[in-house]
């Protein structure tokens, strides 16, 4: 009798399948798939388009309906400042590309997103100032150019605090409002790349872009569970993005995973004829997630800064436990301290030499962008006080306001022995030292808690459960801002209001190869990455 039952209904089960045969083929002819994008990797995502499973246009689709779904309601987030129209299209010329040609790399088909003070034709690049929401380049950033030639789909520029400087609102901009943290909607998103981090955190895209001058890549990634990383200066192009200061600023990507980031550093990276700092980058290039080393921390020898603790207890707990799995997987740790100028460089190098370049590198970028648009900082400064701006609902942030107000006052250092001193003998005694305790250390990398804090609370709102007692969280990313070596931020845990926090792997010049080493061993090992609750996986 058991036989016969399971017999029966064997005989069933077939009935079935062949019932729902023809719906199975039609569903497939319709392009429908069973493939979800969340939280998916370049690889599989790329896996998926080869194989049919999916087309671009369907993941444009898909990130499209997320950005409405979680950022223009439910939540929102609040990380997209303008969508590209021209994505689907782009899409559908790369699906049928694909299918004739074969793709053009990894990223053929990929949708990501770009902060706004990158230059994207057909969208305009307003840094987040209402005073630029007419400005509208001719060519595409050199680094976004070499995505879209990868075969990569702009779906989406994204929100920033103005003009890239955050003034005590982070993300927060007169153009686009305040970005919020998809993890902790009472948290901001650091800055001052906070929509592209959010935006990516969220799976609004596969991965974005930010520029990083004092921090702007890697506080962002650190406050919303993402891999970011803040190049030697000269291995990414600035061309065409909006300058903050050409001593300080670089352009990097960021994402979920240190492959990712790796295989998009390799796709960015290089030199650029109209970017001076990168002529040597191509000796430098290498093709950085095809060689990384799940075990390099096992015969690391890693420096501790210890000048970056005591600002608040979980992090200290979170970055103590990340040493603790290193010395685990074998790692060598020697405990390091900087001097009293490079533990806060703000003052005697980042904010002169900001103050100083702003003017003058700012009103060269306008002047090469046709219109009628402001062509010097002070229209910018007088559209961002008139009465239209100031009783909107977005005005700019009056500390911001002041801050340009200062930099054009200070516009005159930039010829100052005061600049030159900085520049000329400051920053390169700065590097010197790093250099130097390296060396005498023999250490692979120097690590810290990213942020001393956790991500802060949003301007508007007051959060009683964050607690930092720093005098600026942001100090351990002056380090690298100041000296030009690259810096890598992974994720390594997460505190009890719910927004992750990260370490860093600090290493010398072009030592983009080992930092991504590490990282990814340390990745590996913890898998500490959080999916926001916020936005969560949608049903379509």
């Amino acid at each position: 009798m058991r036989n016969k039952l399971f017999n029966l209904k064997g005989l069933l089960a077939i009935l079935l399948v062949v019932s729902l045969f023809p719906w199975n083929q039609a569903q497939a002819e319709a392009g429908e798939t069973t493939f979800d994008p969340f939280e998916k990797s370049i690889e599989e995502i790329a896996n998926a388009l080869n194989n049919n499973t999916i087309t671009s246009e369907e993941l444009v689709e898909y990130y499209l309906h997320r950005i409405e779904t979680f950022d223009k309601q439910g939540p929102t987030i609040n990380s997209i400042i303008a969508i590209n129209d021209k994505a689907l299209e782009t899409a559908q010329a790369l699906d049928a590309e694909r299918a004739t040609k074969g793709p053009r790399s990894s990223l053929h088909g990929i949708p990501f997103v770009v902060k706004d003070n990158y230059d994207v034709v057909g969208m305009p690049t307003t840094a987040g100032s209402v005073a630029l929401k007419d400005i509208y380049p001719t060519k595409n950033a050199y680094t976004v150019q070499k995505l879209i030639d990868a075969g990569a789909i702009v779906i989406a520029k994204t929100n920033m605090s103005e003009l890239a400087a955050s003034y005590g609102r982070l993300g927060y901009s007169s153009m686009g409002g305040l970005t919020l943290n998809p993890y902790n909607l009472n948290r901001d998103a650091s800055g001052s790349s906070s929509g592209s981090a959010a935006a990516v955190a969220a799976n609004f895209a596969v991965f974005g872009l930010g520029t990083d001058t004092s921090g702007s890549v890697r506080g962002p990634a650190n406050v919303t569970g993402l891999v970011g990383i803040r190049p030697t200066l000269g291995l990414t192009s600035r061309d065409g993005v909006i300058p903050s200061s050409l001593s300080l600023d670089v352009t990097g990507p960021m994402a979920r995973s240190v492959k990712d980031v790796s295989t998009l550093l390799t796709a960015m990276a290089g030199k650029d004829k109209a970017d001076e700092a990168t002529k040597h980058a191509d000796k430098y290039v290498q093709d950085y997630a095809t060689a990384l080393d799940a075990n390099s921390l096992k015969t690391a020898r890693i420096g501790v800064a210890t000048d970056f603790f005591g600002d608040n207890e979980e992090i200290d707990a979170i970055t103590n436990q990340a040493i603790i799995t290193m010395l685990h997987m074998g790692t060598s740790v020697v405990p390091v301290s900087f001097s009293d100028q490079t533990k806060y460089l703000w003052t005697p190098v980042l904010g002169p030499v900001g103050d100083a370049e702003f003017k003058s590198q700012f009103e060269k970028y306008l002047s090469f962008i046709p219109g009628n648009g402001p062509k010097t900082l002070q229209e910018v400064i007088d559209i961002s006080e008139s009465p239209e701006v100031m009783n909107s609902a977005t005005p700019v942030n009056p500390a911001r306001l002041e801050g340009l107000k200062t930099a054009l006052a200070q516009a005159d250092t930039l010829n100052s022995k005061e600049y030159k001193n900085i520049v000329n003998k400051e920053m390169p005694k700065t590097r010197k030292e790093i250099e130097k305790i390296m060396k005498d250390n023999k250490l692979d990398a120097i690590v810290f808690p990213t942020m001393s804090c956790p991500a802060s609370n949003r301007f508007d709102k007051e959060d009683p459960s964050y607690d930092c007692n720093a005098y600026d969280t942001y100090a351990a990313s002056y380090v690298a801002s100041a000296t030009g070596f690259p810096e890598v931020t992974v994720p390594a845990g997460v505190v009890e209001a719910g927004v992750p926090a990260g370490i860093s792997f600090l290493g010398t010049a072009y030592s983009e190869q080992k930092l991504l080493d590490l990282a990814y061993s340390f990745e590996q090992a913890t898998h500490a990455r959080t999916v926001p609750e916020n936005t969560p996986k949608s049903t379509q």
